[in-house]
Order: structure tokens, then C-alpha cells, then sequence
């Protein structure tokens, strides 16, 4: 080991973010260093880490939703979890400010600091969004996004106003990336089948909308297969509006560049996203997109004890044979970059030589809903059911931990022998609601008294204990 260290005797090694690149990173520090070598400790908002390629499959009902997260603190046992929110990083004294959920700020000292913030959605100014809008990037917006819809298909099936089924049956996504396409592609599949509960209603009655500012969709795929989704989509009625922009939603209003004005219950913004603002608030080198400036060892630039990897930091593409390409914000680089992370961190540690980040993206896969999908990977493009099943496969290797495989396999296994379930629980948002009514006193209704305070008899006879009366 080197001179860094701690006032305990060893390095204090703080993750910011639990994420792709925080929670593999810590796996890895973990399994490679003992107690007495460092002290490892994670610092996120949430207490899990989501695998945000099945957030689709999640929002339709085909997997569980807590199997797509894993929990920070059954996996990373060796690691300190501070469930939290850093605002602000100062490696000048090398101390974070830690925000808790309940209790005051407090500030944090390292020795060794890796930042994996990760990124947010990237939103625009346009009027009425963060109103009316959701994001498809965290599980909590998957389930209530899941059960919006199904609450829509109710709202349609039992209203006698056709406006108001018009409105409730009419679904806006924004933005045509993975994200996007597969939110979408699977939520229609959902609904459409949702549909044969519903006598009232017909596949036609829906109407699905796309938005994309580009030319095309699915970049990541190529444009062969990118023009391939647009038909596949067209045949199910969905409608693809190529080189349009949303311009207004207030109250639900949808005004795009193109078209005519309509409106719409559901708006889902998916456009893209940047780097955690909270970097704004750093001494760390930034680039003009607000990331962290790394050498391709993935060590911050300038400094010798700071690290970054995944979507909040820039780090050479050497793959790219030419400067000043960066590789992309997506998965398949944040989990490879933790991993060699965590070897480059030890290396450092032991006197030894970090490795330089280099790897070449083997393609993409996206699902279109259930059987259905797209592929483009070494060089070979593939689709429908095809696609699909290499999507799953997939990612169901890369999720973390063999618990988690498991339990993904054994949804996808049971989705297979029993029908979908296709409740909507969006009630669950407000679980005390009918016992807060009933705690209430009544309101009176106009024209007659309110009811009187003096206590009835059988209220009298409720003992001390607070048993109710018999009968």
C-alpha cells in the first residue's frame, strides 16, 4: 500500500452513487480488499440499484418489480451504505456534504474518491412538462406509469363522455431512444391485451403517439433497423412523428411542431439525459456538457486520489481512432468501466500500473414488446422474435447476482404458463386515504346540522383499553 491513508490507518474509499458504476465498483473493491486494506462507503439516494434495461418489462407486468433492483446493502455486506443525497464535493479538503433522508446535513471526509452520479433527464423548457409530464428512468415511475395506464383504461371504460375517453385513451412518449421505443412498444402491447376485460373498449379507441426531433429512431441500431421499428410500430397503429417537437403540453394540452393540437392524460419524457447537476457543484475539472474530465485509466484529470466512470463522466473512446470522442452514456460501457474501475483502484493501491479503458461496442438490442424486437450486434442485424430473445438473454446475464437471475427467469417462466395480470394498484399511492376519511367528522350537508359532539352510549362504554363494544 501507499502513503494514502486514512486517520483509521487505511484508505477511506467513498463511492458517490449506487448505481451501475458505484454498486459494481464497491462489489469489486470489496471482493479484492480486506477490511484492514480499506474502508469502502457508498453514498445514494435509494438503497438499490436499478437495472434500468428490464424497467420496461417491469412496467408490463412481465417481471416483478423488485427483481429488477438490487438491494445496496445485501450486496455489498463489506461496504458502509449510507442512504443519502450528496450536494456538494470539495476534493480540495476531500469531504462530501451529506444530505439524509430525516436530520441535518453533515460532511463526510475520503481519502479516495470515485464519482458515479450517473445522469437525470434531460429536460427542456417547454411549458406545462414538469406538470404534466413523467420520466421512464427510475422504477418508481415504471410502476407508476404501469398503473396509470391501467387506471386510463379504466377512466375510458366506465365514463360516458367521449372527450374524456378520447383524452384518457391517448398516450404520449417523448423521444425515441431505447427508452422510449421500449416503454412504449411494451406498455401498447400491455394495454392492447388489458383491452379483452374491457368490453367497452376496442384496440381502436387507443391512440399511441411517438415523438422524435431526429430523422429516425433507434440510432444505436443502425438506420436499416431503425426504419424496420417505424413499420413494425405503424402496423400496430402507433404513430411515428419523425422530425417533430413538443412544443407545449399545459394541462395535458399537446401542441407539436407538426400537426394538430390534441390532448392527452399520459406524456412520457424520454429525451435523452445529462450529467447530475450536483457536479455543478464541485472543484472537479468539468467538460462542456457539465462530465467529469477522466484520462482513459478512468482517473479524474489533474487529480492523483479521484476516479469517475459511467454516464457523469467523459472518458476517451480509444476505440474510436481519432480524439475527442467520448464513449456513450449507456450500460454496456458502465458495467464494463466499474469493473475495471475496482482493478485499476487495487492496482493504485498496491503500487501497481492502472489499465486503460478500451472497449469496442459490439451493438444493440431493444425489445418492441412481447416477441417482438430488434438487434444489431457484430456486425449482424436481427428481428422479431429473434431480437427478442437476445434482448432477454442478455440482460438477464448481465443483471447482478445469481439471486437476481433467478428470480427474473422464474417471472419470465410463469408469464409463459398463466395469463398477465393486468390490475392497476395506483391506489397504493395513497394508502391511508379511505382511513383518513373515516377519522374525519362528516361534513354537514347544507340545510342540516352538524351532528352533535355529546358521545352516544355505546361510545361511553368503550373501555380504557380501547375495546369496542359487542355486537
Amino acid at each position: 500500500m501507499n502513503g494514502r491513508v486514512g486517520r483509521t490507518g487505511t484508505p477511506h474509499i467513498l463511492i458517490v452513487g449506487g448505481g451501475y458504476v458505484g454498486m459494481y465498483t464497491a462489489f469489486g473493491l470489496q471482493r479484492a480488499l480486506k477490511r484492514s486494506q480499506a474502508r469502502i462507503t457508498v453514498i445514494d439516494p435509494r438503497s438499490y440499484m436499478t437495472y434500468q434495461p428490464f424497467l420496461p418489462e417491469a412496467a408490463a407486468g412481465s417481471l416483478e418489480p423488485r427483481h429488477v433492483v438490487v438491494p445496496l446493502r445485501r450486496v455489498l455486506k463489506r461496504c458502509d451504505v449510507i442512504t443519502g443525497e450528496v450536494t456538494s464535493i470539495s476534493h480540495a479538503t476531500k469531504s462530501v456534504t451529506v444530505k439524509p433522508e430525516i436530520g441535518d446535513d453533515y460532511e463526510l471526509g475520503y481519502d479516495i474518491l470515485v464519482v458515479a452520479l450517473g445522469s437525470i433527464s434531460r429536460t427542456l423548457p417547454i411549458p406545462g412538462l414538469a406538470e404534466a409530464g413523467i420520466g421512464f428512468k427510475q422504477i418508481e415511475e415504471a410502476i407508476a406509469l404501469r398503473n396509470h395506464v391501467l387506471d386510463r383504461l379504466d377512466v375510458a371504460a366506465s365514463t360516458t363522455d367521449p372527450e374524456v375517453r378520447k383524452r384518457a385513451l391517448t398516450f404520449v412518449f417523448v423521444g425515441g431512444g431505447f427508452a422510449g421505443v421500449e416503454a412504449l412498444g411494451e406498455l401498447e402491447d400491455m394495454a392492447r391485451y388489458a383491452l379483452r376485460y374491457y368490453p367497452q373498449l376496442q384496440p381502436s379507441d387507443m391512440r399511441w403517439v411517438l415523438v422524435e426531433a431526429a430523422g429516425r429512431i433507434l440510432p444505436e441500431v443502425g438506420p436499416e433497423m431503425g426504419e424496420y421499428t417505424v413499420v413494425e410500430l405503424s402496423k400496430r397503429d402507433i404513430e411515428v412523428r419523425l422530425e417533430t417537437l413538443l412544443e407545449s403540453c399545459v394541462d395535458g394540452h399537446v401542441v407539436l411542431s407538426k400537426g394538430r393540437p390534441f390532448d392527452a392524460d399520459t406524456i412520457v419524457w424520454t429525451a435523452g439525459v445529462k450529467a447530475n447537476p450536483v457536479l455543478a457543484d464541485t472543484d472537479l475539472p468539468l467538460d462542456e456538457k457539465g462530465r467529469v474530465r477522466c484520462l482513459p485509466e478512468m482517473r479524474i484529470d489533474g487529480l492523483h486520489d479521484a476516479w469517475a466512470a459511467g454516464d457523469n463522466a467523459a472518458i476517451p473512446d480509444l476505440t474510436a481512432g481519432e480524439p475527442n470522442v467520448w464513449t456513450a452514456p449507456n450500460a454496456q460501457h458502465a458495467v464494463r468501466q466499474a469493473k475495471l474501475l475496482a482493478k485499476n483502484i487495487v492496482a493504485d493501491l498496491e503500487g501497481g500500473v492502472p489499465k486503460p479503458y478500451k472497449h469496442k461496442y459490439i451493438g444493440s438490442v431493444a425489445s418492441l414488446g412481447l416477441y417482438k424486437g430488434v438487434a444489431h450486434t457484430y456486425g449482424i442485424k436481427v428481428r422479431g422474435f429473434a431480437a427478442w430473445f437476445m434482448h432477454r438473454t442478455y440482460h438477464m446475464s448481465k443483471m447482478p447476482t445469481f439471486n437476481r437471475k433467478a428470480r427474473v427467469v422464474v417471472d419470465w417462466t410463469l408469464a409463459l404458463l398463466f395469463k398477465r395480470e393486468v390490475v392497476t394498484l395506483g391506489r397504493m399511492r395513497m394508502p391511508r386515504e379511505d382511513f383518513r376519511r373515516a377519522a374525519l367528522p362528516p361534513t354537514p350537508r347544507a340545510g342540516r346540522p352538524a351532528p352533535s359532539k355529546e358521545r352516544r352510549p355505546e361510545e361511553k362504554a368503550t373501555t380504557a383499553g380501547g375495546r369496542l363494544p359487542r355486537g
